[in-house]
């Protein structure tokens, strides 16, 4: 399976075929063509896993800064962010995933969690309709979509 023929199976009819394709996706964004890099964002991925923030972050700055257009490396930093609660700094690495994989919908929803964690609702459920858009089945980017919206209306959105 190619990128595009999962891409266009996430919008297609067929469930079980859509969560293949969700998989096969992820497994594709997980390789950088070099092996080096991919044992360094194993080793990141471990180490986050671990809960020690500061050393996988450290450890997908190398990731970045050796495969600069690799996605996943600043995906994965977002992601380490996020949970460290650095939220702009999770919203800049999601925009870098952004710029080199514009159809990562993690990266979209995630941005969309960090703009609801700071408060900024339009802007949350703008990134949650655009994960909506490339992987129509994600249901936590739906129950976000709902709950920034109903934030928004009641004023709360910035």
């Amino acid at each position: 399976m190619t990128e595009d023929e999962g891409l266009k199976a996430l919008l297609g009819g067929d469930a079980n075929a859509a969560a293949r394709a969700e998989a096969a996706l992820w497994e594709m964004w997980h390789r950088s063509g070099d092996r080096e890099i991919d044992a360094l964002l194993r080793e990141g991925v471990a180490v986050m896993e671990r809960r020690d923030f500061g050393g996988a972050e450290a450890i997908f700055a190398r990731v970045i800064a050796r495969a600069p257009t690799f996605a996943e490396g600043w995906n994965k930093r977002a992601t380490v962010r996020y949970v460290a609660e650095n939220y702009e700094g999770s919203i800049a690495d999601c925009e870098g995933t952004l710029t080199r994989n514009p159809h990562h919908f993690g990266a979209l929803s995630g941005a969309g969690l960090c703009y609801m964690a700071l408060g900024r609702h339009r802007e949350a459920a703008a990134m949650f309709r655009r994960a909506l858009a490339v992987h129509p089945r994600l249901t936590g980017a739906r129950h976000n979509l709902a709950v920034a919206l109903g934030e928004a209306v009641r004023g709360n959105g910035h």
